[in-house]
């Protein structure tokens, strides 16, 4: 092989040829919204929702915006990838090219890896209303006690077959992303009023070993395979896509995001763009190590939106 090819421009070429084909993980998007900083903490006010129309009866009466807020402050990480200049001269198999490729998918990822967080942590993790942002007593001016941490007793679920919480039949677990989906639809904003009635699109997020039961449920979702327990026009016109986090330790639990709302469930905030830095050919580092470094850092953070977008489903 070359040398050319290994020098530690090439590996510069070689990292951002993979980030152009977007090794990011899909459901990110869908599940936060991503906000840019330009200080070291960002405040987030939560506003409360505009005024439903009214009948007008006695002149116009106006609704003012009150609610809570929620500060976020960045954070600084890195990672650095050290590689030996003989290894460079020596590789015939393409290993290194590999592992710069798997360098670039870890920077990608990285917001994935702050939101699971933020999921596994949500049951215990206080929100801008400050309950925790899974939990079952949220309330918000007239909106009434409203839980977006559900459980469902799948032995109870009309099913002709039955499994556990860790391994659910498909109906079972049909009935439950569905359970989770009108409890999203039903959540009422501080003024009492729908606050998700026009919701169509909903992400799934399901450890590994859910993804297989929660994919063959979607499926007959859309099929009608499996439709005869279920409330047609609450299915119509639904899109629901299932998404597998492999970094969830959750065994008997799931969430469901509504994803077509312009503010989101989670929210990222980045101060600056992944930045790649060198110490390569000719550098004092490779003259007294005989190695090369590429370093990337990021300053960013992520945090919890609106609690109604999501509803975290835990079988029972």
């Amino acid at each position: 092989m070359d040398q050319q090819i290994l020098s530690s421009r090439a590996i510069v070429g070689m990292y951002y040829a993979r980030l152009e084909t977007n090794p990011g993980l899909a459901w990110v998007d869908g599940v936060s919204n991503l906000f840019d900083s330009d200080q070291a903490s960002e405040t987030y006010a939560f506003l409360g929702q505009s005024p439903a129309m009214r009948e007008w009866v006695g002149g116009r009466q106006a609704k003012g915006l009150s609610g809570g807020s929620l500060i976020l402050t960045n954070r600084h990480y890195e990672a650095t990838l050290e590689i030996a200049v003989r290894d460079a001269r020596r590789d015939k198999t393409s290993q290194i090219a590999a592992r710069v490729q798997e360098f670039a998918d870890r920077a990608e990822t990285h917001w994935a890896s702050l939101l699971s967080t933020l999921l596994l942590n949500g049951a215990s993790s206080l929100c801008y209303d400050g309950q925790y942002y899974f939990d079952t007593d949220h309330s918000e001016g007239d909106s009434g006690t409203q839980s977006n941490s559900i459980s469902v007793d799948i032995s109870t679920l009309p099913a002709a077959v039955h499994g556990a919480v860790t391994a659910p039949s498909v109906e079972e677990m049909q009935q439950a992303i569905l359970a989770a989906i009108a409890q999203i639809l039903s959540f009422k904003d501080n003024r009492g009023e729908p606050m998700n009635e026009n919701a169509k699109s909903f992400s799934v997020i399901v450890p590994v070993g859910l993804f297989l039961t929660a994919s063959a449920a979607v499926s007959a979702i859309t099929t009608g395979a499996l439709q005869q327990n279920l409330n047609p026009n609450l299915i119509a016109g639904l899109k629901i896509e299932v998404h597998m986090n492999p970094r969830l330790t959750w065994t008997d639990s799931f969430a469901v995001f509504r994803t077509d709302s312009p503010i989101k469930g989670l929210i990222r905030q980045s101060e600056t763009g992944i930045e790649l830095k060198v110490k390569g050919e000719n550098s004092e580092y490779e003259f007294d190590n005989q190695a090369w470094q590429f370093g990337i850092d990021t300053w960013r953070t992520a945090g919890y939106g609106y609690w109604q977008r999501a509803c975290k489903v835990t079988m029972t």
